[in-house]
């Protein structure tokens, strides 16, 4: 039944967006680095690593600069067009197509990159094994202003490694667990909610049962 929904609601959404999203195409060609699409290795069903579709936001060679994997607001490794893009989550929409042809669902755990990945614990990995990753999820919804959070904080890989993974594994095991029509229906809500009203914190009341949150995560979720 699920699967049934993705496939509809990504092939409409194809259809209503990409008028819209032809200037944002052209306007990626003729700045920044030229190229419109990026895609990064991520781990996905089955544990099988399949590319994510972006519009592109940063420098090619962006995961080899200072940095690396962790991405700032006024990131120097950012393109003209990629804070505005970031900001609005435009550049996920061509993950549309991931979902189409079934690398995707429309709600799910988000798909990491293989070093993040592998620092899950078995039993996370157990869980998630059969399940489709997702354009939006719990995980998602609750780090929305990951970003900002690790632009709060000086050792951004130890705070990520050691209290935001471990959440957002216990996070997305959670959905996992608690898969259902009803909540994919609730999931895509909220996120609408959030996405229109970045600060509203409404997740904690609609699912029941969510892991608690870290006394060092308190401050900024």
């Amino acid at each position: 039944m699920i699967r049934f929904f993705d496939i509809l609601f990504s092939s409409l959404a194809i259809i209503i967006f990409f008028p819209l999203l032809i200037p944002v195409m052209v306007a990626l060609k003729l700045t920044g680095e030229h190229y419109i699409f990026y895609g990064q290795e991520r781990v996905g069903r089955y544990g099988k690593s399949f590319k994510l579709l972006k519009f592109a936001t940063m420098l090619k060679d962006s995961p080899n600069l200072p940095g690396g994997l962790y991405t700032s607001t006024n990131d120097p490794r950012m393109l003209p067009m990629g804070k505005f893009l970031r900001k609005t989550k435009i550049n996920e929409l061509p993950q549309l197509l991931n979902i189409f042809i079934g690398q995707m669902s429309v709600v799910g755990y988000r798909p990491t990159v293989k070093e993040h990945y592998e620092a899950y614990p078995t039993e996370a990995k157990q869980k998630i094994y059969y399940s489709r990753p997702g354009l939006t999820g719990i995980g998602s919804i609750v780090f929305r202003d990951e970003e900002e959070i690790l632009l709060q904080i000086e050792d951004k890989k130890n705070f990520h490694q050691n209290v935001i993974n471990p959440y957002k594994v216990l996070l997305e095991s959670w959905y996992v667990e608690h898969k259902s029509i009803v909540n994919y229906f609730k999931m895509i809500a909220v996120t609408v909610l959030v996405v229109l009203r970045p600060n509203a914190n409404v997740w904690k009341k609609c699912f029941e049962g969510l892991p608690l949150v870290p006394f060092e995560l308190g401050k900024y979720i």
